[in-house]
């Protein structure tokens, strides 16, 4: 699905409270959790030791960081989006994130989120709260739930 175009801000502020269409499936492959793993020093066997998660985890498979999962929803929400005024976007911060469900590899995720609100910010910016869920598919629980929070210039 192509991302939702918007002119500038102006025309953005108007989905305030509205939901985006869902994005795209992403397969989270092992490369991605092992990539994710030596950028964050984080390589906890459940992740990164194939075989032993395999026979000693509860989910018989190694599974996605949960941070890896919430890094996910930048990238995510920048495919739903397009605004073609804007000059600059900065990730500035989650509220009420919670890791639900594990992502086991190989699994498919997307990101389903509402414009909750949007504020002014500085003299050409706004700043964009998001009520973002990580959808697993064929799994009903989300692995990441959050409010997002943007901040956007033209």
């Amino acid at each position: 699905m192509a991302a939702q175009e918007f002119e500038n801000l102006a025309a953005f502020r108007k989905i305030q409270g509205k939901p985006l269409p869902k994005g795209e499936w992403v397969t989270v492959t092992q490369d991605m959790i092992n990539a994710f793993a030596k950028a964050t020093l984080d390589d906890q066997w459940i992740h990164t030791d194939v075989e032993r998660a395999q026979k000693e985890s509860p989910f018989k498979s190694t599974i996605a960081h949960g941070f890896m999962s919430a890094a996910l929803i930048s990238s995510l929400i920048g495919g739903l989006v397009r605004i073609k005024s804007m000059s600059m976007g900065v990730n500035y911060g989650l509220n009420h994130l919670r890791f639900p469900h594990p992502v086991p590899v190989n699994s498919r995720v997307r990101l389903a989120c509402t414009v909750r609100r949007i504020e002014d910010f500085k003299e050409s910016g706004i700043k964009a709260f998001f009520d973002c869920a990580l959808e697993i598919e064929s799994i009903e629980k989300p692995a990441c739930v959050c409010e997002f929070i943007a901040l956007m210039f033209e």
